[in-house]
């Protein structure tokens, strides 16, 4: 009987041996997937910008617009810029973001946004407005652009040499200034500038462009009158920077038609047109003179023989 029992005790003793070891094996498998789960999202956390990352990138982003075309120089034109998108700015609900916005000194047909609040218009953009409901719509669409951080993504997405990840030790000193240091982030924002955001973003910023400009108390058309004056202007002279970086106009009212629908009819009577001080600033923008052009390098002489 007691070698009995001694061989149930060494039984039970050996399954429990054997239950432990199951137990610990299982346990350091879980420990692993715990671990690649913890490292997978802190790869994830890592693609996204970070609060300081994200002023850096809007910095360096609006270094590169301002080394292409300068602000122009008048002190009434910014005062009225800041004043109109600040207001716009105040409908989206982030007063977390540092807005500015600029009108740049460029003939060409066009604006831009940059991570952290960063807004600016061309001079260009501003002659061939109709009135200030169109230009509330252009900024409400960029202000769009911010609020949904389409630039970060795409920035992220086109950064083949990693120059997100050195934010840190690559910045510049001076913005919009001659001589401003040339860092691999300069140079991703000056690729993603050229090749443009998805369309998807475009179409998004529209809709949200109406939004806001409207929640303004503007004319919710505005925006769509300015897609229809770049439509009727494809390929005119100072619009090709826009068409390069957009969706077509055609198609951008197309997909921007299906979503106001008549959502917005009521509020075309109610809403703000026009203003004084727009049709003061475009008299302005008209008679301010354009940036002087870069001159080519003179052409070399064929030598005697």
């Amino acid at each position: 009987m007691q070698i009995e029992s001694a061989m149930k005790q060494l039984i039970l003793y050996l399954s429990l041996a054997l239950l432990l070891g199951g137990c610990a094996s299982f346990q350091a498998k879980l420990d692993e997937r715990t671990a690649k789960v913890a490292d997978a999202q802190a790869n994830l956390k890592k693609e996204e910008a970070t609060p300081e990352q994200e002023v850096q990138i809007g910095r360096e982003s609006a270094s590169m617009l301002l080394g292409a075309a300068p602000l122009v120089q008048n002190k009434e034109m910014m005062q009225y810029i800041n004043a109109l998108g600040t207001w716009i700015a105040q409908q989206t609900g982030r007063p977390d973001i540092n807005w500015r916005f600029g009108i740049l000194n460029s003939p060409n047909v066009n604006a831009f946004a940059a991570p952290d609040g960063y807004i600016f218009v061309t001079k260009g953009l501003i002659r061939r407005l109709n009135n200030e409901a169109e230009l509330a719509g252009v900024i409400a669409h960029e202000i769009g652009h911010v609020i949904k951080r389409h630039y970060i993504v795409a920035l992220r997405k086109k950064d083949e040499a990693g120059a997100l990840g050195k934010l840190a030790s690559a910045t510049v000193e001076v913005v919009g200034i001659k001589g401003t240091a040339v860092t691999p982030m300069f140079n991703l924002a000056q690729n993603m500038y050229s090749s443009g955001l998805d369309k998807t973003d475009e179409y998004e910023a529209d809709r949200l462009g109406v939004v806001y400009a409207t929640r303004a108390g503007y004319d919710p058309y505005g925006l769509p009158r300015v897609l229809s004056v770049y439509a009727a202007n494809s390929g005119g002279e100072g619009f090709e920077l826009l068409f390069s970086t957009h969706p077509s106009p055609q198609d951008r009212l197309a997909e921007l038609g299906k979503a106001m629908g008549n959502k917005f009819v009521a509020y075309e009577s109610t809403g703000l047109n026009d203003s004084t001080a727009f049709k003061t600033i475009v008299t302005l923008a008209m008679a301010y003179p354009d940036p002087p052009k870069a001159k080519s390098a003179p052409a070399e002489k064929p030598r005697k023989k």
